[in-house]
């Protein structure tokens, strides 16, 4: 194992420990709208973490999720993806369609998953990706309390 790969494997390995993942059902409630650029993150804003997948939380990737409160000193949020689950083929309601953003380098239109709420460290984030826009979070807000 190349001294890159240890020292990702090591953050992972950091990162499943601040993170933990629950239905939507069991929650507290989110945050108003409050993005506060050049601060933590704060609901409304797309940061960068480590997301365990939900078959296997000892393995996950580095992705974006839209924070939409807090639970003490931890950040509760919903993760985005770029798979289209929202087609002319398909409709899916657990996921909510937000466009593309600066979150994503490759300007890859998103979708955010509300059937599962993240607790993340704030010291997990890798970095603010962008502001999502006021009305598009309070339609993923919406659905959010719909579905749970």
């Amino acid at each position: 194992m190349t001294s890159l790969e240890q020292s990702l494997f090591r953050l992972a390995k950091a990162a499943l420990k601040s993170i933990a993942s629950r239905p939507a059902t069991q929650r507290n409630t989110p945050e108003a709208y409050a993005p506060e650029p050049g601060s933590t993150a704060d609901p409304g804003e797309i940061v960068w973490t480590w997301v365990p997948y939900e078959d296997d939380p000892s393995q996950g990737k580095d992705r974006p999720v839209l924070i939409i409160g807090r639970d003490g000193s931890s950040l509760l949020a919903l993760m985005l993806t770029s798979r289209d689950r929202n087609n002319a083929r398909s409709r899916h309601d657990d996921y909510v369609d937000i466009g593309s953003g600066s979150w994503d380098r490759r300007g890859r239109p998103s979708e955010v998953y509300v059937k599962r709420l993240l607790t993340i460290d704030p010291g997990a984030v890798r970095r603010i990706g962008a502001t999502l826009d006021r009305l598009l979070f309070d339609r993923v807000m919406s659905r959010y309390e719909e579905r749970s």
